[in-house]
């Protein structure tokens, strides 16, 4: 039972959640199995930092508001297509006080090659009078003020920090649950089960790991054809599927 006891406390240590019922043969069992997942996850890890040593999103901007904005254009659309639109917006609208005052005929008229424009359109406007209403006009620095923003999801949030101020932010877009689910990092059926499950797996370099994984899944391990004979981690690849959030 004392032996039990302390096989218990190592399970709880390394992050599993298991029933005091298991025998002790079945928990060490877990402890091994565990302990190889952490393994397997560390060398991924590596091998990413090491290939996106310099890893940063591709959309274009000069300061975080600018970022933001472009972050929120760039959900379920390309980052290719937000570079096309935001020199406009932001030659227009330079600052939150500006974009405040827009009407949303004018914001609209200009990003509606955007998915999902209007509603966008919209979001930005409002975002804008929060920021000056709310923060003095200053883009919040933190994900709880972030998220508090019109549009602005936990996503978006943390690519935000992560990219302007390098914090440990894990974000999970489309490619990133992608590449995670073919690599068996994650089994989660949405996006924010997924992120804790990376943040669990990784703990640091998540804002990193975040831009190499989309620059991966982006432009090697694709939806559909992904690019398996180059790959660096096909040993660690489960499955082609296109897995996708819920």
């Amino acid at each position: 039972m004392g032996r039990n006891k302390i096989l218990l406390d190592k399970l709880a240590h390394e992050d599993i959640y298991l029933h005091n019922t298991l025998s002790e043969s079945e928990i060490e069992h877990n402890i091994t199995q565990n302990r190889s997942r952490l393994q397997r996850a560390e060398e991924i890890k590596q091998r990413f930092l090491q290939k996106y040593q310099n890893a940063k999103t591709e959309l274009q901007y000069s300061n975080i508001y600018e970022l933001l904005i472009a972050v929120m254009l760039s959900a379920q659309c390309t980052d290719k297509r937000v570079n096309l639109v935001t020199p406009t917006l932001f030659a227009k609208y330079p600052n939150t006080r500006a974009l405040s005052e827009a009407t949303f005929e004018e914001v609209s008229a200009i990003i509606k090659s955007i998915s999902f424009f209007n509603v966008k359109a919209r979001h930005l406007i409002a975002m804008a009078k929060s920021v000056e209403k709310d923060f003095g006009g200053n883009i919040p620095m933190n994900q709880r003020d972030l998220m508090k923003l019109q549009g602005v999801g936990q996503k978006s949030a943390n690519v935000v920090l992560g990219e302007f101020l390098h914090l440990n932010y894990m974000a999970v877009d489309t490619h990133v649950f992608r590449v995670s689910h073919r690599l068996s990092l994650s089994s989660s059926i949405s996006a924010i089960e997924t992120e804790k499950d990376l943040v669990r797996l990784f703990k640091d370099h998540l804002n990193l790991l975040h831009q190499a994984f989309v620059l991966f899944g982006r432009y090697e391990c694709k939806a559909t054809k992904p690019n398996c004979p180059d790959c660096f981690v096909s040993d660690f690849c489960i499955s082609k599927q296109n897995f996708k959030p819920r």
